[in-house]
């Protein structure tokens, strides 16, 4: 291996997960009939030069369809991601990673890593085997934002935009520009490889981020939390199921429900009070809103607690987390 500290080289390791920016498709024109996941990180990084300075390094963690996540991926991804930061000479990592779960990925990263270096996740909304494949452009882009002065914290880049993995939203099924960061508005731009900061990079204690951490690897199992959403004519059955399922001794009982609640966290009537119902049985229950912007501003004498700014999907990840502190460690 090079000894990029000798050289005076920083470098900036690029994990591979797989997603649409490793998709192949039958014919060039073909921007949605596509397989994902089927490229190598090292392929991707063809033709790409790194910025003076700069040396690049790849290593393949997974290669999957995002859609297809799992805990198991986080843990390994999470690991390999520790073990890279603590390289002396890497100034910041980037994720290739599929859209679908890429703002679940962020969140749960930034969560148990808080690292005072970038890690950049980015993406494509086209396949490597498109006519005119959005990819490569993003991952020169990502790399600009890895090995940026004053860059750090989990990031999202797509189409010239940086996101923090608070904020990041997949919010269009289709266009390039496809994530938004709400009404907190997004970190930074990258234009022409130059990174143009507009707001602060995202930031968490590291201390509850190493512990975290800790409890992560040594967990046996991770919680089981559901996501149960609130629209008109709502029911509580599918509650009310879950908690019969706890209560007969399943092998794997739901521990935490997340409602994505209505508006300012309002929930239909019958589905608060199987909500309810839920938490005397023990079942940590949280409201997060499925509006796109805003947070829940808390009420007086709420009986259900909030997940304030967090979309549904990230207060799922915080829950699941916080739980993960009663769980017994592994043998």
């Amino acid at each position: 291996m090079v000894d990029t500290l000798r050289e005076g080289k920083r470098r900036v390791i690029v994990l591979g997960t797989g997603g649409t920016i490793a998709g192949r498709a039958t014919a060039a024109g073909d921007n949605i009939g596509y397989t994902a996941g089927q490229v190598g990180v090292t392929e991707l990084l063809g033709g790409i030069e790194a910025p003076e300075g700069i040396a690049l390094a790849a290593e393949q963690v997974a290669q999957i369809d995002s859609k297809d996540m799992s805990f198991a991926i986080w843990r390994t991804l999470a690991e390999r991601c520790a073990h890279w930061l603590a390289e002396p000479d890497v100034a910041g990592l980037v994720i290739t990673h599929g859209t679908d779960t890429l703002e679940e990925t962020a969140f749960f990263l930034q969560s148990v890593l808080a690292p005072s270096k970038p890690v950049v996740l980015t993406c494509a909304m086209r396949p490597a085997t498109a006519l005119s494949p959005d990819g490569p452009q993003n991952v020169r882009d990502a790399i600009a934002v890895a090995s940026s002065p004053g860059a750090l914290g989990v990031v999202a880049v797509c189409a010239g935009t940086v996101h923090s993995a608070f904020d990041v939203q997949k919010v269009h099924t289709y266009r390039l520009d496809a994530f938004d960061s709400g009404d907190a508005g997004p970190v930074a731009y990258v234009e022409e490889g130059a990174v143009r900061g507009l707001r602060s990079w995202p930031v968490s204690s590291q201390q509850d981020a190493r512990e975290l951490f800790e409890q992560m690897t040594n967990a046996a199992r991770w919680p089981h939390v559901e996501i149960v959403m609130s629209h008109a004519e709502a029911r509580g059955s599918l509650i009310d199921t879950l908690i019969r399922e706890r209560q007969s001794g399943a092998a794997e009982p739901v521990e935490g429900l997340v409602l994505a609640a209505t508006g300012n966290g309002t929930l239909h009537r019958a589905l608060e009070e199987a909500a309810l119902r839920a938490q005397a049985a023990g079942i940590a229950v949280v409201r997060a809103t499925r509006c796109t912007q805003g947070r829940i501003l808390p009420a007086p004498n709420a009986l259900l607690r909030d997940a304030g700014a967090l979309t549904p999907v990230k207060a799922r990840i915080a829950l699941v987390l916080e739980l993960m502190a009663d769980q017994p460690a592994a043998d």
